[in-house]
């Protein structure tokens, strides 16, 4: 008979953000953690398509995760907006640097 486990959500947002954020590879995670890679794969399409709130989110309608999802890209488009902005201004300084030589 095979083995069955249950992962804490913890655990598994811990085990998928080390392989993203590549402390480890897929194949060390899996070995150190004793999973399989198909299961290491479903966690990070999981995570890819929700984020942190992939694992923590089962018992929720879909509408709540959706605005949440939406929440979440919000902010991130934020951020990146900023980003830009300072971005942009640092490339002016750098424009006026060269006009003036």
């Amino acid at each position: 008979m095979g083995r069955y486990r249950v992962h804490s959500p913890e655990f598994k947002l811990q085990v998928v953000r080390e392989v993203v954020e590549g402390h480890k590879t897929p194949a060390q995670a899996c070995r150190e953690y004793d999973i399989g890679e198909s299961l290491l794969l479903r966690w990070r399409k999981q995570y890819a398509a929700r984020g942190g709130a992939a694992f923590t989110e089962r018992d929720q309608p879909d509408e709540i995760a959706l605005a949440r999802r939406v929440a979440e890209l919000e902010r991130l488009c934020g951020q990146l907006a900023l980003e830009n902005a300072v971005l942009k201004k640092a490339l002016g300084h750098t424009r006026l640097r060269s006009a003036t030589r």
